[in-house]
């Protein structure tokens, strides 16, 4: 069985393509399409990381649909034959999906409909899927959710104080990035079983960011809510905010459209440093306004991390995974140094080399890192489907 995971977003597609076995995927290759809608280009990585292909197109007024055609037909030349499904990650579920399933006209029609909550992912996701099923109208297409893994959260954690009617509509904190957190909870039982079953905090730290309180592997509580704006500071998102400022704006005489302009796309690192929104830059910086960004993304995490190590009444680990929580040893190490009153110690030399355990041997709580494959999660999710419709 070949799947193709696909994630796609308003200037780019990321997808992997694997070959199920009974144990875990084979990835075949993986690769990007970027600057869509500008200067669109292909490039795809084998399973050995050498590049195997590269492509850019001549008109840059390409769109998603006619370039996922492009990309199929390259993929199946490839492989000599054609997919057997595609696995798309869609950002939002609503109340309605709680785990992977199955699309057909009545789930797409659904998804469409939760679009308002998720404006920068959601039409992309969606776009794929549709694009897909224009080009490939038999293939088998699955829904993986980053709002399902936070579905069996505590009722009073996916509560927001406001009029019971509006709960009762579907206002209530979802949580998001939830395709990642199910697989560092699947990884993270392979490889330290004991651990796994305790009080864990993972932190997804990249241009999107957040937390997730885990006990045994499940879901308590997360830093994002209702929408995927809510919690820590990201790259160009705001995190939490008091609503009253939105309302003060709003009474000043900015629109709503330039409001959520501001916050989804405006603010975060990049608003408050005016220099970038990408964490390498701004730690190679020496603008103070750069700094200031970076203090106030790690304090973000450490305080929102204590509000989750209260909701799991302690702590055994705390896991860094996503692009900056992989890569940035610096920000670690500030973040390990803000958890030192749970009793985190940090070994520098083990944190300068990205060592899945960072911590040292006094540490009341493990310091882990541990990278993220959202591709395989998906891939792993649509299998399942796919066979448990064949049982």
């Amino acid at each position: 069985m070949t799947i193709l995971s696909l994630n796609a977003g308003s200037s780019s597609i990321k997808f992997a393509l694997f070959s199920m076995t009974e144990g875990e995927p084979l990835r075949l290759g993986h690769g990007k399409i970027e600057e869509i809608g500008i200067a669109p280009s292909l490039v795809v990585w084998g399973a050995d990381e050498a590049v195997t292909l590269e492509h850019r197109w001549e008109h840059t007024a390409l769109t998603h649909e006619e370039l996922l055609g492009d990309l199929l037909e390259a993929l199946e030349n490839r492989l000599g034959s054609g997919l057997e499904a595609v696995g798309h990650r869609i950002v939002h579920g609503g109340e309605q999906f709680s785990a992977p399933v199955r699309i057909d006209e009545g789930v797409l029609s659904i998804l469409s409909s939760l679009s308002p909550l998720a404006p920068l992912h959601q039409p992309h996701n969606l776009a794929a899927v549709r694009a897909v099923a224009r080009h490939r109208p038999s293939l088998p297409q699955v829904a993986c959710f980053d709002t399902a893994f936070h579905h069996g959260q505590p009722h009073v954690a996916s509560r927001v104080a406001v009029p019971r009617k509006l709960g009762e509509q579907g206002v209530r904190r979802y949580g998001f990035h939830g395709i990642s957190y199910a697989y560092i909870a699947r990884r993270l039982a392979e490889l330290d079983p004991v651990t796994s079953t305790g009080r864990v905090i993972v932190a997804h730290l990249g241009n999107g960011a957040s937390l997730c309180a885990m006990n045994g592997g499940r879901s308590i509580e997360s830093t994002m809510g209702f929408t995927a704006l809510d919690g820590l500071v990201m790259g160009t998102r705001c995190g939490s905010i008091d609503p009253g400022i939105l309302i003060y704006l709003m009474q000043q005489g900015m629109s709503l459209g330039a409001v959520e302009h501001m916050l989804y796309s405006e603010s975060g690192l990049l608003g408050l440093s005016g220099v970038s929104s990408d964490m390498r830059t701004l730690l190679a910086s020496h603008d103070l306004a750069a700094a200031e960004a970076v203090e106030l993304f790690v304090y973000r995490i450490v305080t929102q991390a204590g509000a989750l190590a209260a909701s799991l009444a302690g702590l055994d680990a705390f896991v860094f995974t996503g692009g900056i929580g992989e890569n940035a040893a610096q920000i670690r190490e500030q973040v390990a140094t803000g958890l030192h009153w749970l009793g985190a110690g940090l070994d520098p030399s083990a944190n300068e080399r990205g060592d899945f355990l960072i911590s040292t041997p006094e540490s009341r709580i493990k310091l882990m890192v541990l990278p993220t494959d959202e591709e395989r999660m998906i891939a792993i999710d649509t299998q399942a489907i796919l066979r448990a419709k064949r049982s």
